[in-house]
């Protein structure tokens, strides 16, 4: 657990994921970020102690937002299981480079604010409650390939599927709905 960010540290957070957004994790620099806010990047330590604690606070943000899609996808859903997987899935669409941030490596739970991944993994727990006959394996599958690996570039693979010599195995990624947790 971390301690709540100052108001300058999360300005910081906000640029950060702008980046992200923008170019991608490979683009995340504190020597970028500092350029971005116009200030020298030993500054930024000032506010977060290194990139690490910068990339758990721009995850820690992601997953505040999941929380409230999937929050908000099972307010009166007739079947919660179809609605939980379509917004976990155009929230990973809507956010590629977060997404990939949050689910490619484990969640630096040491350095998440208290609660944050509890939230986001909130509403698959809710959804199970209303009916204990779907299988563990049901539950997984927001976080199971149904997801994008990478981000898209110009229209999603979805619009035409590749053909079957140019599809990848798919990975299972680490995260807050994966089944799989870093230890």
């Amino acid at each position: 657990m971390t301690e709540p960010l100052t108001a300058r540290a999360s300005e910081i957070v906000v640029a950060a994921r702008e980046m992200l957004d923008e170019h991608g994790a490979e683009a995340l620099t504190m020597r970028r970020l500092a350029e971005r806010l116009g200030i020298r990047a030993p500054s930024l330590y000032k506010h977060l102690p290194d990139k690490a604690a910068l990339e758990a606070a721009v995850i820690a943000t992601g997953l505040e937002d999941l929380a409230v899609a999937l929050e908000e996808s099972l307010h009166n859903a007739a079947e919660p299981l179809a609605a939980l997987t379509a917004a976990y899935r155009a929230f990973a669409v809507a956010h590629p480079h977060l997404y990939l941030l949050m689910t490619n490596r484990p969640l630096p739970r040491e350095h998440l604010p208290q609660g944050v991944e509890d939230r986001a993994g909130r509403p698959r727990r809710r959804m199970a409650g209303r009916d204990h006959r779907l299988p563990t394996r049901a539950l997984n599958t927001p976080g199971r390939g149904c997801a994008p690996k990478r981000p898209y570039q110009g229209s999603t693979p979805y619009d035409s599927p590749p053909a079957a010599s140019q599809r990848k195995p798919q990975t299972t990624p680490v995260g807050p709905f994966s089944g799989r947790v870093a230890r």
